[in-house]
């Protein structure tokens, strides 16, 4: 299978079936995104795939063939957080920290999509990520500090 993982071109021998998330996490060794349900219904596994959110865990490696994966772990460049991080780090928009990877990457297809969203599109965009602390009121801060005016976000 090859396709493209922060920026990166990959070629990786595997079962075309096997979820994506378990070639990031086993293969490549990147353990941002989490396996919570296995189902794609709590989005803790979020990942960006040609600029969209896909959940990584019901998403097979094949379906990734010759597209860009963007994980977390592709966000920041160099020491410089990606604006959707500092907000959720100015606002503290995490508690436990399991769902946070998923609600930025979600957060980053949302901006690029709807730049500056109003609090419902906000809600609605990222409905299908889940937090298990429900700190739901510091994710929506952070997602609307990420789209105020001069904080550009990028993918």
């Amino acid at each position: 299978m090859k396709f493209t993982v922060n920026g990166k071109a990959l070629t990786v021998q595997t079962d075309p079936q096997r979820p994506l998330l378990d070639v990031l996490r086993e293969d490549l060794h990147l353990n941002g995104a989490k396996f919570g349900c296995g189902e794609g219904r709590c989005g803790a596994c979020s990942v960006l795939v040609d600029g969209r959110r896909i959940f990584s865990c019901s998403t097979q490696v094949k379906d990734v063939e010759g597209k860009e994966v963007l994980t977390i772990e592709g966000l920041a460049i160099g020491e410089e957080l990606h604006p959707v991080q500092q907000a959720f780090i100015e606002e503290g928009a995490f508690q436990c920290g399991y769902c946070t990877t998923g609600m930025i990457m979600n957060a980053v297809a949302l901006l690029k999509k709807t730049p500056k969203p109003s609090s419902q599109e906000i809600r609605e965009g990222m409905n299908g990520n889940l937090c298990r602390c429900c700190h739901y009121q510091k994710i929506l801060k952070a997602v609307q500090r990420a789209a105020t005016p001069g904080a550009e976000v990028r993918s």
